[in-house]
């Protein structure tokens, strides 16, 4: 269980004296937290979901992503650096990401699944995709090779 591998991931990082792996894991577990409450709150007393866990998981990295792009262009290299490796840490606890050819073989065999044809077909191809794939799929790529596919 993912919540459980977080928990071991920071003891392991604090006996290590890994002070990147404890700062990020414990922003991980403080949004992790965040997420519980609000779930709560809308009467889901077990907190979010494996899926959703990942889906947040997915989220930080990518505005991490964005970050180290502005970074970059404004010349703070050490703090690109700093993202990059939180970047590292976090994609320890996501599943292993698709490669271009399995996303590509994903895309065509949900095409013929569905049955779509047209580009009024791509948000219920990209529904399917998302439902069978999240956790490992670069939705994005997904996304230019279903439109592209469907053109």
């Amino acid at each position: 269980m993912l919540r459980n591998s977080l928990s071991e991931a920071l003891k392991q990082a604090v006996r290590s004296k890994d002070r990147r792996a404890v700062a990020t894991v414990r922003l991980i577990l403080a949004a992790l937290k965040d997420r519980d409450i609000a779930a709560r709150e809308k009467g889901n007393m077990e907190g979010i979901s494996e899926d959703e866990i990942t889906a947040m998981l997915q989220t930080m990295i990518r505005q991490r992503r964005d970050s180290i792009r502005l970074y970059e262009q404004g010349g703070r290299l050490e703090l690109a650096e700093s993202e990059a490796e939180e970047i590292e840490v976090i994609e320890r606890f996501l599943p292993e990401r698709m490669t271009r050819e399995e996303i590509a073989a994903a895309v065509d065999a949900t095409l013929q699944d569905l049955g779509a044809h047209g580009l009024k077909d791509v948000g219920r191809v990209m529904a399917a995709l998302r439902e069978r794939y999240a956790a490992r799929m670069d939705l994005t790529e997904a996304s230019k090779r279903v439109k592209a596919s469907l053109t």
